[in-house]
């Protein structure tokens, strides 16, 4: 992750995934009423549990066997050092996400999961996330430092707010915000990636000024800002969809007994 594309790559999931709950959440708060929908639902649930576990996979195997890494060897070979341990922490973090999505897809089996456990397993695959970052950065530079504590911001928030989704579930307050946090820690990877990597030979920052500190908070903030919005504008999308969807189907459901209505009215009208 010591470069552009390592920090892209963590990003594009989040926002992926943040960007997919903003969208399927609200549609299913609306159409929570339909028993079809909720069928839907559930199967796309399972896939988004495979496709889970298919990111972490090809995150954990990008880590292990790009060209400067370690593939799987832990210790160098006279044993004598460490081999790649930042690979090896984005490895687990991977790891730990794709045990959730494995939680996912038992969830949404056949099997008798408990209700809840999926939710348990991802809030404890983005606090290790957090976890594992929160020891990343020490005796950094002051700009590194300050960007990543504020990612740490949006991860452990997500995870607390996953944890309060195993005793409230389908709530669609926190699913939202679950939505808006996913969606912030992927546009901050990237964010991250610009400043400390910046693609192209760009001009470097100046890790040890305090004015690019400060103008980083802002940045967060803005993100935030942008997260919260992509949020309300996809509910707002869903629920026009939803609306229009439910006049077309009434509609046709109106027709359908006026046809049958009026097929009564003829077969009586013979009878007589």
């Amino acid at each position: 992750m010591a470069n552009f594309k390592g920090h892209a790559l963590p990003g594009s999931f989040f926002l992926l995934f943040g960007l997919w709950w903003s969208a399927k959440y609200p549609f299913k708060f609306l159409k929570k009423k339909n028993k079809a929908s909720r069928l839907c639902i559930d199967r796309v649930e399972l896939a988004e549990g495979i496709v889970k576990a298919v990111f972490s996979l090809v995150g954990i195997l990008a880590e292990q066997f790009v060209p400067d890494g370690p593939h799987l060897h832990l210790l160098s070979p006279d044993s004598q050092s460490w081999v790649k341990l930042m690979n090896w922490q984005h490895s687990t973090m991977y790891l730990f996400f794709g045990i959730s999505g494995i939680v996912d897809i038992l969830t949404y089996s056949s099997l008798q999961i408990p209700i809840g456990l999926d939710r348990l397993v991802l809030s404890l695959a983005v606090f290790m996330e957090g976890f594992l970052f929160y020891y990343h950065v020490h005796s950094r530079p002051a700009l590194d430092t300050h960007i990543h504590s504020l990612l740490l911001t949006a991860v452990f928030g997500g995870s607390l707010i996953i944890m309060m989704e195993v005793f409230l579930r389908d709530n669609i307050i926190l699913e939202l915000l679950r939505s808006i946090l996913a969606i912030l820690q992927g546009t901050w990877f990237w964010q991250i990636g610009f400043i400390l990597y910046p693609p192209g030979s760009g001009p470097k920052w100046n890790e040890d000024d305090h004015g690019n500190i400060m103008f980083i908070t802002l940045c967060f903030c803005w993100h935030f800002a942008v997260a919260v919005g992509i949020v309300v504008m996809n509910y707002m999308l869903m629920y026009c969809f939803v609306k229009v969807k439910s006049k077309r189907v009434d509609a046709m459901e109106l027709k359908s007994s006026e046809k049958n209505s009026h097929v009564l009215l003829l077969n009586g009208s013979d009878e007589e």
